[in-house]
């Protein structure tokens, strides 16, 4: 393996030294920063919401979900055990007051959780998803009547495009849209060297 696709293959799932690097490079890359906030402000959240991360990585947007959420929860989850321990770390005095809390799971096992969300979100992570139809179907089992999902990507290899990240949304759509999910939204970030690109979706609400 060449010691650019080890360095890759730290961002799909962190671990050891070098995961641990991965994991500071994500909480203070600038883009990543403003990446995370702007994501968090799309999900307009309210100090009762419950909030779920879907590959919460060190932490960085839980924090910021955890300053909103006042009267609520934020989960985060990761299956990445260093980066499970680093946003346990940044949201330790959430998780102190019960307000918090960090798991160790997989995108692919969000049917074991329990419990319903108000909002859920992932930044980044849905190109590592091998099923995206199965990811929504399992977001929108697990969202309130009228809950709202949001999922950011940025490319961040120099060989993507512009158009290769509005794919990503094209595909992320259409699997929101199979999922039983409507007012699905694209919202565009500026950034170096690509746009940042997010796509909002509700679910239904209750009959």
């Amino acid at each position: 393996m060449s010691l650019r696709t080890t360095i890759i293959s730290q961002f799909r799932k962190p671990s050891g030294l070098l995961g641990e690097i991965a994991g500071l490079v994500m909480a203070n890359r600038p883009s990543n920063v403003q990446r995370n906030r702007w994501t968090v402000d799309l999900l307009n959240l309210k100090p009762e919401h419950r909030v779920l991360e879907i590959g919460c990585g060190p932490g960085l947007a839980l924090e910021a979900c955890a300053t909103h959420v006042t009267q609520g929860s934020v989960l985060g989850v990761d299956h990445s055990a260093t980066m499970a321990r680093q946003a346990s770390h940044r949201v330790r005095n959430e998780i102190a007051s019960g307000t918090a809390a960090v798991l160790q799971i997989g995108a692919d096992e969000l049917h074991t959780l329990r419990g319903s969300f108000d909002r859920a979100f992932s930044l980044n992570v849905i190109q590592f998803v091998p099923d995206i139809d199965r990811l929504f179907t399992d977001v929108a089992k697990l969202l309130a009547p009228r809950g709202m999902v949001a999922t950011t990507y940025q490319p961040r290899s120099k060989n993507l495009t512009r158009e290769q990240a509005l794919g990503m949304a094209d595909r992320t759509k259409m699997a929101m849209l199979s999922a039983g999910f409507s007012a699905i939204t694209l919202h565009e970030l500026e950034l170096r060297p690509f746009p940042a690109v997010c796509v909002t979706g509700r679910i239904a609400s209750a009959s």
